[in-house]
């Protein structure tokens, strides 16, 4: 399902050229589906690695992964998460390929800018940060992408000089980002001063001026513009990319209200934890793990669960904003939006369960006879048809396809092309997949089965060891 980098057919970002190389194509892999989207001028937003590798411990990253995928999918939008893999930029992962850097955890090496060519030629696995994810989002023509939020100046840099490469990276590469600011552990009135520095337009989401700082909606810090819906969001980057400006954006969505009074008390935690960190001397960069660590320690874990709500919320307003680009764009184009389904339209009443569906799912295969058969090593002439199947899977696909609902499906497939075909073909038919466990040590099942010349069952085989990791556990 991974298809090497083509720019055959297609009209790309105009600025993509100014950053895309021979060079870099022949590292890179985009996702068959972030490719098709790319070429068909559909909206795509990408998305970071290293808050799966490192900001969230196994399972909790996987599961805020695939979720936010999900939230990406059903506004109309295909998601691009970019990590490093075996020496290869993959811009857009497989199930399995996700799940792969989610168990790799801190094992994975972080991978900003100035990494890229090392853990690239040593054939490494890397996280992605926020200025490692701009560079392949510019190379691939991407211009919006969501993370959590960003790095900072951090105190104390006018001794240690520790500014994260996001800033530079934003000052010089034309994505915009998408996040919930800046966390309160930086120092957000320095960070604000060096992104104006390098001429970076910095605006707020919503009515406010008040810039966020991640687990609360205003950090002290106003700023010099806002953007109160996703239209008007959309409109500020397409004159971004209209002027050639070769600077990023950065738009600030303060976390959910729902969350607000966590965030409070985890901002509370942080401040302390700062004291706590002057208190025993620690400094540079040092100041940041101790105090991450404390904040977990202080709010019991809740931390995590308010990470969590403002990942996913900036990944629904960053969807709704590429979605308002892309139909700026194609109205400029073509003089009105084309068609493009939302895979999110659901006319289900709201007091309608999700199904849920426990079972097999399989790819078959059906082998007719076009005469009779010749037995002892012949070969038969005859007609081969591939099919989904799968007692669980059918039914979850007939649930699907009769309702105005999308099922749940518990199965197991394995990490191979089967099984991503599979998977793709459940959600295209709007079947969700996220209870499908992907197995590393069987293949997806199949059935084969031959007929006669008159559609008799002559023989079946099945290989359905898959099946039997479907248990109470999963």
């Amino acid at each position: 399902m991974l298809r090497r980098w083509s720019c055959d057919g297609g009209r790309y970002l105009n600025f993509v050229a100014k950053y895309s190389s021979n060079s870099w194509k022949s590292k890179t892999v985009v996702h068959k589906e972030v490719s098709e989207a790319l070429l068909k001028n559909k909206p795509v937003v990408a998305l970071e690695s290293t808050i799966i590798t490192h900001g969230m411990p196994f399972p909790q990253n996987l599961k805020t992964a695939r979720s936010v995928i999900e939230i990406i999918r059903r506004n109309g939008v295909v998601p691009a998460t970019v990590a490093v893999l075996n020496g290869e930029l993959h811009i857009g992962l497989t199930r399995s390929e996700l799940e792969y850097i989610s168990k790799m955890g801190k094992s994975a090496i972080k991978t900003s800018r100035r990494d890229i060519p090392a853990v690239l030629s040593k054939g490494l696995v890397g996280g992605t940060t926020v200025s490692g994810t701009m560079v392949a989002a510019a190379v691939a023509g991407i211009p919006i992408f969501v993370t959590g939020g960003i790095g900072g100046v951090h105190y104390g840099a006018d001794k240690t000089f520790d500014v994260s490469a996001d800033l530079t990276e934003l000052g010089r590469t034309p994505v915009t980002v998408v996040c919930a600011g800046v966390k309160s552990i930086l120092d957000i009135g320095l960070t604000l001063e060096y992104l104006e520095t390098h001429g970076v337009t910095v605006a707020t989401f919503g009515d406010s001026l008040d810039f966020p700082a991640f687990f609360t909606p205003n950090s002290g810090f106003k700023v010099p513009y806002n953007v109160k819906t996703p239209e008007e969001a959309a409109s500020m980057i397409e004159c971004n990319i209209e002027m050639g400006l070769k600077s990023g954006m950065l738009i600030g969505v303060p976390i959910p209200e729902s969350h607000a009074p966590l965030g409070t008390q985890i901002e509370a935690a942080i401040q302390q934890a700062l004291q706590d960190a002057k208190n025993k001397g620690v400094s540079g960069k040092e100041v940041t793990p101790f105090v991450l660590q404390r904040v977990n320690q202080l709010t019991k874990g809740k931390s995590l669960e308010a990470n969590i709500a403002l990942i996913q919320n900036n990944a629904l307003v960053g969807s709704q904003i590429a979605l308002e680009l892309n139909k700026l764009r194609e109205i400029k184009a073509y003089g009105k939006p084309q068609t493009v389904p939302n895979i999110s339209e659901d006319h289900t009443p709201k007091t309608a369960k999700q199904p849920v569906v426990i079972g097999g799912s399989n790819i078959d295969f059906t082998a007719k006879a076009n005469s009779e058969i010749m037995f002892y090593g012949a070969t038969n002439v005859g007609r081969v048809r591939q099919t989904f199947g799968g007692v669980g899977r059918n039914i979850a696909e007939c649930i699907a396809r009769i309702g105005h609902c999308k099922p749940l499906l518990i199965s197991a497939v394995g990490g191979d092309d089967l099984g991503e075909m599979l998977l793709r073909q459940l959600e295209l038919v709007r079947v969700s997949t996220y209870g499908v466990h992907i197995s590393k040590d069987s293949n997806t099942a199949t059935y084969s089965v031959v007929l006669n010349n008159q559609g008799e069952v002559v023989l079946g085989i099945g290989d359905m060891e898959a099946h039997g990791e479907v248990t109470a556990q999963l």
